[in-house]
């Protein structure tokens, strides 16, 4: 009996330490400004985290939301692992909403990736949106208490984990575009000195695969660099979630099968060495020939490889007068990958011919552009595409793989972009529409303007493209934005900043006064073309559809009668309006008949991401007729379509 008030203290201290460890693993981070408590901002956010967990769990696994008016608005995403049981999901962001309230009484910004024995989740929230961008900071890290014992090897311990990280973090960021939940790997391994090992990765679903990869690559280097020597931890970023443990958590590992433990090295390796001098020497010289042999193969796999790269999709190396590299593909194998342009494949139709859907025998996809024989484009527009598309590299450009000129044929082939474009759902009156919120088109401006910038200023040319409207916008997997179509795009030298031209190209209803009507071309000239575009976006309407004035001095009218909201889209209407009417504003600058009133991108992008900076107040824009531009057709593009698109 005597012996059981320390049993009870040794209990006590271990149930105490195991709610400890939980609740550093649930552990809220709080940061950002301040806010009253028992303010507005509380509230919203009450009410807000009130219905977030029913949200997440009838919209599959993912919500994000907000609710408020600037500055007091709340903006939250929350999001369950894959495979998660429903009742589990609600417990889960209900038990982070208390969390995070109770935690952060006086911070706006807050994340936390927590879980339960069933499933893991996070719950952010911020007074502004952070809905598709990448955030790698603050940090969140929670250690193992016990330490890995002193006679395990440790070398060999940090080898199989490194390579199971690179496995997990491999399968994590190979997105699978028709989830929500695309970015999430469990994985289950044994090593040498462990019988097994769990590891887990998790991004949202709203970033990049790239910003994913980056992130995860964070957390793992913030948790290497101090606690490798721990049995198991976690760490997680705003935008992702690390943790490894040698029991298994969170339900994730039922249905993963287990990587088996590598071979142990060998005991008696020193029975194996040989120890007379004239045997270390012949050894000595056979390494050195077969290191010297091993250089010369792997020079002549490279040369072979780089050939072989080419012949893999049916082309040959190819190189232009400025020393330009590209593909160029035969005849035969863009023949077999289309099934020789089957209508089956068709993917759009532009003004300048028709565009498949492809696939190679290595199981590329592309999409191939046929030139029409009587099109309009000849060779010149050909090798302008070509060449400038072969230095532009940018992630809100399209991407040219390489090309073909057999013959009678002239195809471009692209990187095949798995959504359509843009025009395609700021203009659909069905299913597509509601894929487009605020966040979503916000962040598709805001990419435009920067593949536009990079036009502009950041690339090693100054490349004006005078047909951008929203059909020449291309969506990828994750609704990022890729300017498409350079065949009418003008090249200048990095010390001209205006030209004119006698060959008008573009599509009506977005071509600038001053280039319509005197041929004068400038980079403001892209500017006026965004700034009808960007309101196209907040209207959901053409340009065409307002008859007899065109949509800048529709939404100008507006807005000098007070009344901007007019324009906005209904779908739109619970959104944060001042933010919307800011956007409208800035469209308003970019379309104003004075070519040298309208911003640069790179204004127009420092407002996009500011919410202190005052914007000037715009002057009226051109009023030539809209009915003339937008009704008469194109002059030269007409909206290729490099996708396939249907509702579910």
């Amino acid at each position: 009996m005597g012996k059981c008030p320390a049993l009870m203290i040794y209990l006590s201290s271990f149930i105490l330490l195991v709610l400890q460890t939980l609740h550093g693993v649930n552990s809220v981070k709080c940061f950002g400004n301040s806010f009253n408590g028992n303010g507005s901002y509380a509230q919203n956010r009450q009410k807000l985290f009130s219905t977030l967990a029913d949200k997440v769990v009838t919209n599959g696994g993912f919500y994000n939301a907000s609710l408020g008016q600037i500055p007091n608005r709340v903006y939250a995403l929350a999001i369950c692992a894959r495979g998660y049981d429903q009742e589990a999901c609600f417990s889960c962001l209900q038990s982070l909403a208390q969390d995070t309230q109770k935690g952060c009484q006086r911070r706006m910004d807050s994340f936390i990736w927590g879980g339960n024995d069933d499933v893991s989740c996070l719950l952010r929230s911020s007074n502004h949106s952070t809905f598709g961008i990448l955030q790698l900071g603050p940090s969140v890290i929670w250690p193992s208490q016990d330490l890995i014992e002193s006679s395990k090897n440790m070398t060999l311990f940090q080898r199989q984990w490194e390579e199971m990280v690179n496995r997990t973090l491999e399968a994590t960021t190979k997105a699978e575009t028709s989830s929500v939940l695309k970015y999430y790997s469990a994985e289950k391994a044994g090593f040498t000195e462990f019988p097994d090992v769990y590891m887990l990765m998790q991004c949202t679903p709203d970033i990049t695969s790239q910003d994913c990869r980056k992130c995860l690559g964070d957390c793992v280097m913030n948790y290497r660099k101090d606690y490798l020597e721990r049995k198991g931890g976690m760490a997680s970023l705003p935008s992702c979630y690390f943790r490894w443990d040698l029991y298994t958590y969170h339900n994730a590992f039922d249905n993963v099968t287990r990587v088996p433990a590598p071979p142990r090295p060998p005991t008696h390796a020193k029975e194996s060495c040989i120890t007379n001098k004239k045997g270390r020497s012949t050894i000595a010289i056979f390494v050195v020939l077969t290191f010297i042999n091993l250089l010369v193969f792997i020079g002549f796999i490279k040369v072979f490889a780089r050939r072989e790269k080419y012949k893999s999709v049916g082309g040959a190396e190819y190189s232009d007068s400025d020393g330009q590299f590209m593909l160029r593909f035969d005849l035969g194998m863009i023949l077999m990958a289309t099934n020789e342009f089957s209508s089956e494949n068709t993917i759009g139709q532009g003004g300048f011919g028709t565009v498949y859907k492809g696939t190679f025998q290595n199981g590329q996809e592309v999409a191939v552009k046929r030139l029409g024989k009587g099109s309009g484009q000849g060779d010149m527009e050909f090798k302008n595409e070509v060449s400038l598309l072969t230095r532009l590299q940018h992630k809100n450009l399209v991407k040219l793989l390489g090309f073909c000129n057999e013959g009678d044929e002239v195809i471009l082939v692209y990187e095949f972009v798995p959504n359509s474009s843009l025009d395609n759902f700021i203009f659909a009156k069905h299913c597509f529409l509601k894929l487009l919120t605020w966040e979503m088109r916000f962040r598709i401006i805001e990419g435009i303007a920067r593949g536009l910038l990079y036009l502009h200023e950041d690339s090693q040319l100054q490349i004006i493209h005078r047909d951008l409207k929203a059909s020449n916008i291309l969506l990828d997997a994750e609704m990022n934005p890729k300017v498409a179509d350079f065949g009418t795009a003008r090249l200048f030298d990095t010390d001209v900043t205006r030209a004119e031209t006698k060959r008008i190209a573009g599509t009506r209803g977005y071509m600038a006064p001053e280039y319509l009507n005197h041929g004068e071309i400038s980079a403001k000239s892209d500017v006026y073309s965004f700034g009808v575009m960007l309101l196209e976006m907040i209207s959901g309407e053409r340009n065409k559809s307002y008859k007899g004035e065109g949509l800048a001095a529709f939404a100008w009218k507006r807005w000098v009668d007070g009344k901007p909201e007019v324009i906005i889209d209904p779908f739109l209407i619970e959104n944060p309006r001042n933010e919307i009417i800011k956007l409208i504003q800035i469209g308003l600058l970019c379309v104003q008949e004075n070519a040298a009133k309208r911003p640069t991108m790179n204004s127009v992008i420092i407002w996009l991401g500011s919410d202190t900076i005052i914007i000037p107040l715009p002057n009226a824009p051109a009023f030539t007729g809209s009915q003339s531009q937008s009704e008469s057709g194109t002059t030269s593009m007409s909206g290729d379509v490099f996708t396939e698109l249907s509702c579910r």
